[in-house]
């Protein structure tokens, strides 16, 4: 086995710390500087002589094109529609709705079927979803309906519409709109 090499005095490691210290320390200020230096410049507005330089091209692009100023003004809530059919919605009482409990409170689709019937739509049958897992209230409708669970939708605050999806004939017991109450 080698022997080590052996030093007569001891290495200065204090010295050499504080040496590198005063490297590092010297860096950051450097950069500390540097940085100032481009973030003050980006703030700084631009010099006479740089804005003469770039002042005919905007004149030139200001004078191809005018500028317009348009107002945008949000349409009113009571002005806005929603989906536009091209046929004559169906009376309520001619579209069945199905009404299926989908958020695990006792007694909901019924209460819903009830304030549904109020408003004149036949009731066709108020129940449990399959599934208790749903985030968000949906009106799904079968083909051609569409224009009527809009306007479910819209008479009972709904945001979601979309098509009958996972629901077999039997289960829609003759309904052509579905009401799924969610969370």
């Amino acid at each position: 086995m080698q022997s080590a090499e052996h030093y007569s005095e001891p290495f200065p490691w204090r010295t050499a710390t504080l040496v590198a210290t005063a490297v590092a320390g010297v860096e950051l200020i450097g950069l500390i500087t540097i940085g100032a230096f481009h973030y003050s410049h980006a703030l700084r507005p631009a010099s006479a002589a740089s804005q003469a330089v770039l002042a005919p091209t905007h004149a030139h692009h200001a004078a191809a094109k005018p500028k317009v100023h348009r107002k945008v003004v949000p349409v009113p809530k009571k002005d806005r529609f929603g989906y536009v059919s091209t046929h004559a919605l169906r009376p309520r009482s001619q579209v069945p709705v199905l009404v299926l409990n989908a958020n695990g409170v006792q007694g909901a689709a019924h209460t819903e079927a009830a304030r549904l019937q109020a408003l004149g739509y036949p009731i066709g049958g108020a129940a449990n979803a399959p599934s208790h897992h749903y985030a968000q209230s949906m009106v799904m409708y079968l083909p051609g309906f569409r224009a009527e669970a809009q306007r479910l939708a819209h008479e009972s605050s709904i945001r979601l519409v979309a098509p009958v999806d996972g629901l077999t004939p039997a289960t829609l017991s003759g309904s052509r709109l579905v009401v799924l109450l969610g969370s």
